[in-house]
């Protein structure tokens, strides 16, 4: 058994350790989320820094992309500038050779007209070979006739 007196030092006694632990324990963990504390804004300059030095390279990159779309897009300009050009030269060119064509046919109707005339002339050579032809045979056998008959002739009076 203990005394009345034994136990109220010993009560006293654990509660003072255990006040003073939960003192030291707020005090460890007060200084320690201080610490934390500390750490995240070293953490959020150190990121602002990051995010800072990002944005101005992002900067960086948008004006030389900025630089490189204008440079293509002169270029552009300039290209279509240059395939409008060659398509008036283009056009220019194939009205010259429609003109041509144009021309060739015209000469292709005039040799056509002109070998109708020749049609026409053949017709009427073959109409005068016709003629002589006829005239010819005509002429055969005039000639013909006249030779029997002055073969009969001479025949009738050498007496044959």
């Amino acid at each position: 058994m203990q005394t009345k007196g034994y136990g109220r030092i010993m009560e006293t006694m654990e509660i003072r350790p255990t006040e003073k632990r939960l003192d030291d324990l707020n005090a460890r963990m007060s200084e320690g989320f201080g610490r934390v504390h500390r750490e995240i804004d070293g953490l959020d300059a150190r990121m602002n820094e990051g995010f800072t030095r990002v944005d101005k390279r992002i900067d960086g990159l948008d004006a030389r992309m900025d630089q490189g779309f204008n440079r293509v897009d002169g270029d552009i300009r300039e290209l279509r500038s240059d395939v409008k050009g060659l398509r008036g030269e283009m056009n220019e060119r194939f009205a010259a050779v429609d003109a041509r064509f144009a021309a060739v046919d015209a000469r292709f109707e005039a040799v056509d007209a002109r070998f109708t005339g020749v049609d026409a002339r053949f017709d009427s050579i073959d109409a005068r070979f016709d003629a002589m032809h006829q005239t010819m045979m005509r002429g055969f056998f005039a000639i013909g006739g006249i030779n029997v008959t002055l073969f009969l002739a001479f025949a009738g009076l050498h007496g044959l």
